[in-house]
């Protein structure tokens, strides 16, 4: 069984290095707006020697990321060890979305299928999405049950390329030419 399909956490972000003296940590969030990450509690940290709940005290925004204070945590030596950390939150607690809107996990292994030019083809998995600034970008590799091993980029543009995503039949249909 895959970490995802047991879990119940979901990876918001990570520790990037510690802050300062007093156990301060920078943090790199990939919620939006990024503060949204302290909206919820507690916090999970994926250390190396399990997982352990974290509560935040204090932050504040710091250049183009956050800082952030962990409760109990005074020392920059604890909070070195820190470093690189994954902090994930608990699936329950994201809020709902609107329909038709989906989180990026929620689409992380799905079968992608291009209905291009009167063909079906299965073009493979989502391994991951991207942020370019104009578009998110589903990463789509091939597998075994595709027409090639090749990894694609596939703009995610809903009505232009992506028709359809049913979650229970783990299915995005997409507009995209399997040449490319």
């Amino acid at each position: 069984m895959g970490e995802n399909s047991r879990s119940k956490l979901v990876d918001v972000g990570r520790i990037t290095t510690v802050f300062g003296v007093k156990g301060w940590v920078k943090v790199h969030s990939d919620t939006q707006p990024l503060e949204n990450i302290f909206s919820y509690n507690p916090l999970w940290l994926k250390t190396k020697h399990g997982v352990k709940a974290m509560e935040v005290d204090e932050f504040r925004l710091h250049g183009k990321g956050l800082v952030a204070h962990i409760k109990g945590l005074d020392d920059r030596d604890e909070a070195q060890a820190l470093s690189r950390v994954t902090i994930a939150i608990e699936r329950d607690q994201m809020p709902e979305l609107d329909a038709g809107d989906y989180y990026w996990h929620q689409l992380e292994g799905l079968t992608v299928v291009t209905e291009f030019d009167g063909r079906s083809d299965v073009l493979g998995q989502v391994t991951k999405l991207m942020e370019t600034g104009a578009n998110d970008v589903l990463v789509v590799k091939g597998d075994a049950n595709s027409i090639d091993q090749s990894e694609r980029l596939i703009p995610y543009v809903p009505e232009q390329f992506v028709k359809g995503i049913d979650l229970e039949a783990g299915l995005i249909v997409v507009d995209w030419d399997p040449d490319f």
